[in-house]
């Protein structure tokens, strides 16, 4: 059964005009894209008390400490969400946490619009750190 911000987090991206790609109301997980935005297959978890949002952004084909250091440099200038990675340090995913009692539509969007921003401004050094 879908927990009672599911439902909420669900009709603010309609209304902001995201395609949900894949809803699990069950576990709380919703898949949706954006592409004029660059976001494609976010996945937003309702586990309260978090909303948490990733997007997978890229593998690093050879891990070095110079990507690492310019992704936490990077890390610096965006202002919601971050770069992690996962368990095996090649993948890149862009991912935020939000307060799930206290969210509101203008919080979620300016999730969105940083992700939008990093992309636009970031994306020729993602697509070169994923062609090694």
């Amino acid at each position: 059964m879908p927990n009672r911000y599911f439902t909420t987090v669900k009709t603010f991206l309609l209304e902001l005009g995201f395609d949900i790609r894949h809803e699990e109301p069950t576990d709380n997980v919703l898949v949706v894209n954006k592409l004029e935005l660059g976001i494609r297959h976010l996945v937003l978890s309702c586990g309260e008390p978090l909303l948490i949002l990733e997007q997978y952004l890229l593998d690093v084909p050879q891990p070095s400490c110079e990507v690492y250091q310019l992704l936490l440099q990077k890390n610096r200038d965006i202002i919601h969400g971050a770069f992690v990675l996962d368990e095996t340090g090649r993948k890149v995913i862009f991912r935020d946490t939000l307060q799930l009692e206290h969210l509101d539509r203008p919080e979620l969007e300016a999730v969105f619009n940083s992700l939008a921003l990093l992309l636009s401004e970031f994306g020729d050094e993602l697509i070169a750190f994923s062609k090694g």
